[in-house]
């Protein structure tokens, strides 16, 4: 595909994508309305959205780019991606901010039917091209079940082991912050770390280096790229009304970094070797 062609495709999904955010704001606040008035927490709110946005879509038009996936396929993979980052980190915000005004069946329900509506945008957008002959590799039928055991495991603790020490490093900038909330204990924090978030982020990363299809080291830095742009830049680049923005800039960098770190890992262990035997291929076919 011509770039401009990719360029043109992709500021469409942009505006296409921030005008399903728009209208699923205004259902959800239909069907739910808000319970207390949202405070004006920052000028040009427009603006910020639109600069989230344009982060989400452009990386989200790069995953749409590369795989050879097409029609509905691609528009359900695409979408469900940051639809699943908000669902997963909204877990986690349930327990950690208990004391804010936080409505999350409304917050779940927006991002619930945003991502459905965007699904026939980026299936017409970039699901009707004509198909790659060659299929990408799959990264876990290609390994036999005690592989995708161990190196399930090692994800899976990788992020724990990251969340704690990127959170140590920012915590004497948050506690103060935190003294405010009902922070879990870690009876309560560890099964949520270790059997809810990380798993749906190590599978949300597996379906990164699928659909992207590329070597080793290359698809690697892709996915720990992508995934921080989704999971980290996107969600806490915009000002907002719960977090100061001291406690916000310390999570961004929190989040940034441990995220860039945790993905890279995922998409080297699953990703496609130097030399992959033929029957291997096959079975991934």
């Amino acid at each position: 595909m011509k770039f401009s062609n990719a360029i043109l495709r992709a500021v469409s999904a942009f505006l296409a994508v921030s005008a399903i955010q728009i209208l699923s704001g205004a259902l959800v606040a239909i069907v739910l309305p808000p319970k207390t008035a949202m405070p004006n927490f920052v000028q040009h709110f427009l603006q910020w959205m639109f600069l989230s946005n344009v982060v989400t879509v452009g990386a989200l038009s790069v995953v749409a780019l590369r795989t050879e996936w097409r029609g509905w396929t691609l528009g359900a993979a695409v979408a469900v991606v940051p639809l699943t980052i908000t669902l997963n980190n909204g877990v986690e915000g349930v327990f950690f901010l208990p004391n804010s005004p936080i409505e999350w069946p409304r917050l779940f329900l927006q991002s619930a039917i945003a991502a459905a509506l965007s699904v026939p945008v980026w299936m017409l957008l970039f699901g009707r091209r004509p198909p790659i002959p060659q299929e990408h590799f799959h990264p876990i039928a290609a390994k036999s079940r005690a592989e995708r055991a161990w190196k399930f495991v090692v994800c899976d603790v990788s992020y724990l082991i990251l969340y704690l020490i990127a959170g140590s490093i920012v915590w004497p900038h948050v506690k103060d912050f935190y003294a405010t909330q009902t922070v879990p204990p870690m009876s309560t924090f560890l099964p949520l770390e270790l059997l809810i978030r990380g798993p749906v982020f190590v599978v949300l990363c597996l379906l990164l280096v699928r659909m992207l299809g590329l070597p080793r080291l290359s698809g690697a830095l892709a996915v720990g790229a992508l995934f921080t742009l989704l999971s980290g830049v996107a969600p806490l680049l915009m000002p907002n009304p719960y977090f100061p923005d001291a406690v916000r800039w310390a999570h961004f960098c929190e989040v940034t970094s441990s995220n860039f770190v945790f993905a890279t890992i995922v998409a080297w262990l699953w990703g496609q070797p130097a030399f992959v035997p033929e029957q291997a291929l096959a079975h991934a076919a």
